[in-house]
């Protein structure tokens, strides 16, 4: 049966849209135009993604889900604050890196269980008509609308968290080797390509811990996308050092030492940064026949690293292949999450525009954060609403900025939804 782990899948969201502000007005007993009470819209709901360590892969999303948040409810009469959205909260297993897929920005990276990150807020709530009241405009007839905001898709990318990464070519032990370090139970077989997800293992030993990660066998050309290779270099990029698994059998009429030198030539094309991890050896498969005689050619012709001699299926070495992992942990600065980048859906600054000439209709089109804003305040109907509109113009500076461009009285000048012509 097709193993169904999943590791990249994109989804949709959308943050919940803001409610509408209340135009009302309040009523009494034979008087029923009081002044303005017009509450505010309520916030839309937000989206969060939260690390769930109970979670292994991505599978769930592996069809494109979509995720919404609760819009705001529009203000009541009386002042009555609108009820917000709810929000929507969306389980992800450690080690998933959360990117806007448009950008490719990293939005978040999943790090830790529990931790709660917001990655698309909701929008603002509508002002009621009583918050536009002033001096000059006592009695508004015009109530803001709430802010909407728009789906964006995202990419989530798995990247197991270990400490260890148990690399090697396919059939060499590394599941076997890590079923007897922990009491993970990964498939084993006698065949290639057994394992087609990572599996992971905590180690305990005595007052002390580590996560292994069990990557799937790596063939030559792994780091060029041969096999799976993409989608099993991947998952080594978070480890802190590597545990290199070699078969010094050759029962398979495979050369210990060409195996090992190919498997770091594909981590060393794939990432120089894997490459460069500290790195120990297991060799493995030392009962069986021929195998003392290939650990003494490789032991002569691989110098740099330190080896361990095992027989996975039985455990003999592993107690110590354990200490000497332990002991280059301890030299080691602990893992960071992946840091994400300045980020932020549907938040235009409210004070930007820009002023732009279609020369050959002869009309002005002011656009920008401002007239996003702008366009929920004015209802054309309204008196109040169009000197409010025409009192924020003046004031952010787009009248003065239109006569610097060069408008002349009665040309025509679309802001946002609204169109006028210009008059000094």
């Amino acid at each position: 049966m097709a193993s169904l782990f999943t590791d990249r899948v994109k989804i949709t969201v959308k943050s919940g849209d803001g409610g509408d502000g209340m135009n009302s007005f309040k009523s009494f007993k034979g008087f029923a135009n009081g002044g303005p009470d017009g509450g505010d819209g309520g916030k839309g709901g937000d989206v969060y993604v939260i690390g769930d360590k109970d979670k292994n892969d991505l599978v769930e999303f592996r069809f494109g889900s979509k995720f919404s948040a609760g819009n705001g409810e529009r203000g009541g009469t009386n002042n009555r604050f609108g009820k917000g959205g709810e929000d929507v909260v969306i389980a992800l297993p450690l080690g998933t890196v959360v990117k806007d897929a448009e950008s490719g920005k990293v939005i978040c990276d999943v790090y830790r269980d529990g931790e709660k990150t917001l990655i698309a807020r909701g929008g603002n709530g509508g002002k009621g008509n009583v918050r536009f009241t002033s001096a000059r405009r006592h009695a508004p007839h015009f109530a803001q609308k709430g802010e909407k905001t728009r789906p964006h898709l995202l990419f989530l990318e798995l990247k197991v968290i270990a400490d260890v990464g148990i690399v090697g070519f396919p059939n060499v032990g590394k599941s076997t080797l890590l079923s007897k370090i922990s009491a993970a139970r990964p498939k084993i077989a006698d065949y290639h390509f057994t394992t087609l997800s990572p599996n992971l293992g905590v180690v305990k030993y005595y007052d002390r811990s580590f996560v292994a990660a069990d990557i799937p066998g790596l063939i030559e050309g792994a780091a060029a996308g041969a096999g799976l290779g993409h989608d099993f270099l991947r998952h080594i990029e978070r480890t802190r050092m590597l545990c290199h698994v070699v078969d010094v059998s050759g029962a398979e009429g495979r050369d210990p030492v060409e195996d090992f030198k190919k498997i770091n030539a594909e981590l060393k094309a794939y990432s120089p940064k894997l490459a460069a991890l500290p790195q120990i050896v297991v060799l493995n498969k030392c009962d069986l026949p021929g195998a003392a005689e290939n650990a003494a050619v490789f032991r002569k012709r691989i110098r740099k690293y330190k080896k361990y001699p095992v027989t996975a299926v039985t455990g003999e070495g592993t107690k110590e292949l354990i200490d000497g992992i332990f002991a280059v942990l301890e030299t080691l600065p602990p893992a960071e999450p992946i840091p994400a980048e300045e980020f932020e859906f549907d938040r235009p600054d409210s004070g930007e525009f820009s002023v732009d000439r279609d020369e050959a209709e002869n009309v002005w089109y002011v656009t920008g954060g401002l007239v996003d804003m702008l366009e929920r305040n004015v209802v054309l109907s309204d008196p109040d609403s169009m000197a409010y509109f025409q009192k924020v113009l003046r004031d952010k500076g787009v009248i003065k900025a239109l006569r610097a461009k060069g408008v002349k009285e009665d040309d025509t000048v679309v802001v946002g939804g609204v169109e006028f012509e210009f008059k000094e």
